[in-house]
């Protein structure tokens, strides 16, 4: 597991997420820890160093 540190693409507010760097790419949606907005994640690894890392807000 990784932990990285980014900002919330809605409050602004500095977060950190856990990323299991065991699976080379992923894509799901996780709250933001501030302002509980959903944040569409998305992370790509080559040997277990994070080259992709993407944290877009959801259109609702």
């Amino acid at each position: 597991m990784l932990e990285h540190h980014f900002t919330c693409p809605y409050c602004w507010e500095s977060i950190s997420m856990l990323l299991d760097n065991s699976v080379s790419e992923q894509s799901y949606i996780e709250d933001c820890e501030v302002c509980c907005n959903p944040i569409q994640v998305t992370t790509h690894f080559e040997n277990t160093e994070l080259t992709v890392f993407e944290a877009d807000s959801i259109e609702q």
